[in-house]
């Protein structure tokens, strides 16, 4: 994700720390008797000369930075924290790392975000030595904070501060995030070998006729139980694995068949949730993997274990097998060099493994194993697995069929989609939608509420599956956000105002924040930014869904209080339109438009 805000303010802080460390230095200089460097005045004060030159440079570069970062939405806690970090260095420059803590306040009637350094920097000089009263230490701060466009005014309550009405101004939205999706395939290994020697049983003329597999996975049961179940067929599919990575014709024509059959199926489901992915499967490695063994081996990391080569990484209990003792390659050959073909072909900065929490150990290893090798610093690149837990069913049981099978997701994506046609008839929508728009709109519910079942809870926990919460157009759910986003997007179609309208009132319009709820409304939008820096870190797209569930209902509260379009009573025509409530409403379809742009959910006009 590339957000510019947030590199506008990473090259902001550090200019900062750079003027903060000039500025000692220029202290320092002003008695040069007491460093011994009398004899060399002369020097000094040319010195003393170039540095207020280039502190000037820098001071004039940060406010052409700030000027710029004024013209997209900015993270305002990650600015506050500029400022008091400012207020805190100037304050006291001779504590190191002083404890910094912004955050928004929980009551508005104390303020809109908070400061609780003071209390913490007490303890930290107390530790030392020095003994100063927390309010003291509030009141320098407060003293030192710099002229900024954020502030209106600061109190100190206790040993923090209140920071009053932080915020007044316009913003537009820019946001663009490069990334390219893999879909990584298990397409390689024993599973093919079973499945080839299966197809050469029932479709004996496959390379003649193409067989026809209509169920994969059906097909893929029988497979296995007869690989569970005779020892005849278990050897055969051991010796097609062998074939088929020695790259025989026969072979690898029966491995494209199940492949493409494979890949028919996910289409299916990508096209639905509207995906695009690409997908490459652990044969793409096949080569590499060989480069990757005889790397690890020329730099001593490899040891013998009963026929395998194994690899231990610092601090792991566990090694990674590189090489069997068949001299086949495993899945942690093929993770590993997928994971060296994406730093140094792909040249990746963030890699990001979405797998099931089970898989969190093995990738711990392989990072592990790929650090020592040297062929990443997890401080300057990311790498990282985002584990997920299990899908339940109203039992709390793993979500399975009546019959006790996995639940297929395409048999999901079909059952969503009866049952969201279902619900909007119910509503009578069938009646005032056409055709067109009655589709659109089962697909934008049946598909965005799935997602966002999915994406709504922590990941990292289990959840339990129910079409029935999750097509509720109350609560927290898809279901109630697109409702009420094509609900705020038909005010301004309501008020005959079309988007050129709406961008110029943003150029000349100033946003009025005076009642409780338009002020309650703009808080809301302009943490926004924090909300994606929070995702960005953690990688829990919850903390999302929970703030669009928020701003939709702070909306609704601003809605009810505050008109944004006035009738007259008789005629029912516009007689007053409310413009800079206006902004606020295309200000909240913006941002939810946004976070459903990344939720990957397809809102529509009408529904």
């Amino acid at each position: 994700m590339g957000d510019p805000v947030a590199e506008y303010s990473s090259r902001l802080q550090q200019q900062e720390q750079e003027i903060h460390s000039l500025t000692a230095e220029i202290e320092s200089l002003k008695n040069p008797q007491s460093l011994g460097l009398s004899s060399h005045l002369d020097g000094l004060r040319e010195e003393n000369a170039k540095l207020k030159y280039r502190l000037n440079i820098l001071k004039r570069s940060l406010q052409e930075e700030r000027s710029q970062c004024s013209k997209t939405m900015m993270n305002i806690n990650q600015r506050l924290q500029e400022i008091f970090g400012e207020a805190i260095r100037e304050a006291w420059p001779d504590l190191e790392n002083p404890p910094l803590a912004v955050t928004p306040n929980q009551q508005a009637k104390f303020g809109d975000y908070q400061c609780n350094s003071a209390m913490a920097m007490a303890q930290m000089m107390k530790s030392k030595g020095l003994k100063v009263n927390p309010r003291e230490i509030a009141e320098k701060i407060q003293q030192n904070i710099p002229d900024n466009e954020l502030i209106e005014k600061t109190e100190i309550a206790g040993p923090g501060f209140k920071i009053l009405h932080a915020v007044r101004h316009r913003a537009h939205f820019d946001f663009v995030y490069p990334h390219q999706k893999l879909n990584h395939v298990g397409d390689w290994g024993t599973q093919f070998g079973m499945l080839i020697a299966h197809l050469q049983d029932k479709f004996p003329n496959y390379l003649t006729v193409s067989p026809p597999i209509g169920d994969l996975q059906a097909f893929y049961k029988e497979s296995k139980k007869r690989f569970d179940e005779e020892e005849d067929f278990k050897k055969r599919a051991y010796q097609c694995v062998v074939k088929l990575q020695s790259k025989d014709p026969a072979f690898i024509k029966g491995w494209n068949l199940i492949c493409d059959v494979s890949r028919n199926e996910f289409q299916k489901v990508y096209n639905c949730l509207d995906i695009q992915i690409i997908e490459r499967g652990e044969s793409f490695y096949q080569e590499k993997m060989i480069a990757v063994v005889k790397e690890f081996e020329a730099k001593g990391l490899v040891e013998m274990d009963e026929g395998r080569k194994i690899v231990f990484a610092p601090g792991q209990q566990i090694p990674l097998t590189v090489v069997k003792s068949d001299g086949g390659y495993t899945y942690d050959t093929s993770d590993l060099a997928a994971l060296r073909q994406r730093l140094f072909d792909e040249k990746a900065d963030i890699i990001i493994y979405v797998t099931d929490s089970g898989q969190g150990t093995h990738f711990q290893v392989v990072f592990a194993a790929a650090q020592m090798i040297g062929w990443y610093d997890p401080k300057v690149t990311r790498v990282e697995h985002a584990g997920f837990g299990v899908v339940l069913g109203e039992d709390k049981k793993k979500f399975k069929t009546r019959s006790g099978d996995t639940v297929r997701l395409m048999d999901l994506l079909d059952e969503g989609l009866k049952r969201s046609m279902d619900k909007l008839k119910e509503k009578d929508r069938d009646k005032v939608l056409s055709t067109e728009e009655l589709t659109k709109a089962q697909h934008s519910v049946a598909f965005g509420c799935i997602k966002y079942a999915d994406l709504s809870h922590n990941r990292i926990n289990d959840y339990v599956f129910s079409f029935d919460k999750m097509l509720d157009d109350r609560g927290n759910t898809a279901a109630y956000l697109l409702y009420a986003f094509t609900r705020i997007r038909s005010i301004a179609r309501l008020a005959n105002i079309d988007e050129v309208a709406l961008r110029k009132a943003a150029e000349t319009t100033d946003v009025l924040l005076q009642h409780d709820k338009e002020w309650k409304l703009g808080k809301c939008l302009i943490r926004f930014p924090e909300i994606l820096q929070k995702i960005l870190d953690d990688l829990l797209l919850h903390t999302l869904c929970d703030y669009l569930y928020e701003l939709a209902t702070t909306f609704t509260e601003f809605y009810d209080s505050c008109y944004c379009i006035e009738k007259d009573r008789q005629t029912g025509e516009v007689v007053k339109v409310n413009m800079w409530r206006m902004l606020l409403c295309d200000a909240t379809a913006a941002i939810m438009a946004k976070g459903f742009d990344i939720l990957g959910i397809n809102p529509v006009s009408r529904m």
